[in-house]
């Protein structure tokens, strides 16, 4: 069963099929993607393929991604998880993505906190990652302020909009969780 979550504000849970609009309302963002890696959305399907993919992703121990809803309301603000999960090895990468409408609210740091203590917790994660692009100056704040450690560039390792473009890379570890 897919554990929910909650914060003071927040509930983190399953994304489901109800949710393909809400999810298409934020990957169909330019702003909300332009960090992301990957073309904003043009059609619903291809956020009702992205619920399946994080459905096979968590059924297969791969990725794990919580919608993110404000308590009292319905719909998804955006979601946030773990890809490149690998239990064997104790580890993965932490991503996330807040629709515009909800920036600067401190959402994305609350649902962060309650998920990276879900990792090393419940998960048995020693080490979680990050790659940010290195214009995401919000992202990496936050990063840092959550306590991960800045480990270097990674030169060219994104392409976004036809270019290839460096991001930082950003760790927890288990014994440095705050």
């Amino acid at each position: 069963m897919f554990p929910q979550l909650e914060t003071e504000r927040l509930i983190l849970r399953e994304i489901t099929k109800e949710d393909a609009e809400s999810v298409f309302a934020c990957f169909s963002n330019r702003d909300a993607m332009r960090y992301y890696g990957q073309e904003a959305f043009e059609h619903r399907e291809q956020a009702e393929q992205l619920i399946g993919f994080f459905a096979d992703s968590y059924q297969n121990k791969r990725g794990m991604r919580w919608g993110i809803e404000r308590k009292g309301t319905s719909g998804l603000i955006g979601t946030i998880g773990f890809n490149a999960w690998s239990p064997k090895h104790q580890r993965a990468e932490i991503g996330y993505e807040i629709h515009p409408d909800h920036w600067r609210s401190g959402y994305a740091s609350e649902a962060a906190g309650c998920v990276i203590a879900y990792g090393f917790e419940e998960l048995n994660l020693g080490r979680i990652g990050a790659v940010v692009f290195k214009e995401n100056a919000a992202s990496s704040q936050m990063l840092l302020k959550l306590g991960f450690q800045q480990e270097g560039v990674l030169r060219n390792y994104m392409v976004q909009a036809g270019a290839s473009l460096d991001t930082y890379v950003y760790s927890m570890v288990r014994e440095e969780k705050r």
